[in-house]
C-alpha cells in the first residue's frame, strides 16, 4: 500500500493557479477508488463531495467540504498516509470535523449517490 502510494503522489498534488474545488474534483475519486476498502471514513467523504456538487448547497457548507476533502487527498498532511495504521487518522478528524459541521445540509440523495457509487466500485 504504501508503495504504490508514493509512486502515485504527482497525482495529489495542486496545480499552480488550480482553485481547491478544481483539486478535489481531479484528486479525490482517484484517491477513494486508491483506498476505499481500507479507510472507514470513505462513504461520509463521498457523501460530502455529492453535497460539495449539488448547487443547491450554500457556499459556508462548500468551503468547508472543499477544505476537509483537499487535506484529505492533500499527499503531505500532518501525518502522512503511507504511515501504517495511523496515516489516515487526522484525515479521519478532519473528514468527522467537516461532517459534523455540514450535517444539515447533507440530504438523503447524497447519502444514496454515495451508497450507489461505492456499491459500484466494489
Amino acid at each position: 500500500m504504501s508503495r504504490d502510494y508514493a509512486n502515485n503522489d504527482k497525482d495529489f498534488e495542486q496545480h499552480a493557479g488550480e482553485s481547491q474545488e478544481d483539486y478535489v474534483k481531479r484528486g479525490f475519486f482517484s484517491k477513494v477508488k486508491q483506498f476505499a476498502a481500507k479507510v472507514p471514513f470513505v462513504p461520509d467523504a463521498v457523501t460530502m463531495y455529492n453535497t460539495m456538487v449539488d448547487n443547491g448547497t450554500p457556499l459556508w457548507a462548500k468551503t468547508t467540504i472543499v477544505a476537509a476533502l483537499a487535506y484529505f487527498i492533500w499527499p503531505a498532511d500532518a501525518i502522512p498516509d503511507v504511515i501504517a495504521a495511523v496515516g489516515f487518522a487526522d484525515d479521519a478528524g478532519a473528514i468527522a470535523a467537516a461532517m459534523a459541521a455540514v450535517n444539515s445540509v447533507i440530504t438523503d440523495k447524497h447519502r444514496k449517490q454515495a451508497n450507489d457509487w461505492l456499491n459500484d466500485v466494489q
